[in-house]
Order: structure tokens, then sequence, then C-alpha cells
């Protein structure tokens, strides 16, 4: 077994709870009530995503080569 590291991005949202997605997953978005559970989701949403990704004898995507940085620009509104 081997350890694979993913990207998480949590939104807080307004009506509570927040909103995980996994950029590096195409379409692995869930939510949890709080950061705790949205964290405990995302794991769960990801293993389940891989599982399918091996069963369907598809290349499991890694981050490798990603960079990120947050830019600021001017809001000239």
């Amino acid at each position: 077994m081997r350890a694979l590291n993913f990207r998480i991005l949590l939104k807080k949202e307004l009506e509570g709870g927040f909103t995980v997605n996994v950029p590096s997953l195409p379409g692995c978005i869930t939510y949890g009530d709080n950061i705790e559970h949205a964290i405990e989701m995302a794991r769960e949403a990801i293993e389940l995503y891989l599982e399918s990704l091996r069963e369907h004898g598809e290349a499991i995507p890694t981050e490798e080569g990603i960079f990120e940085y947050t830019l600021t620009v001017d809001d000239h509104a």
C-alpha cells in the first residue's frame, strides 16, 4: 500500500457547513457539517473515487508537478 496525497478545498457555505472539492479528481465533491466532518467525508469520497478508478482500469491521478499559488489582483470596481 502506498500513501497518496490529495489537496482539498473547503468552502464555508452561507447556510452552514462546508463544501469540499478535490481538484485532482474531477467531480469529487462532498459536504460536511463542520470542518472535521467535511475532512472525514472528503477522505471517504476520495477512497470511493479511487476504488472506482481501479475497478474501471483507469489511472490514478497524482498531484506531482502541480504547484499552487495565491495571486492577488486589484479590484478596480
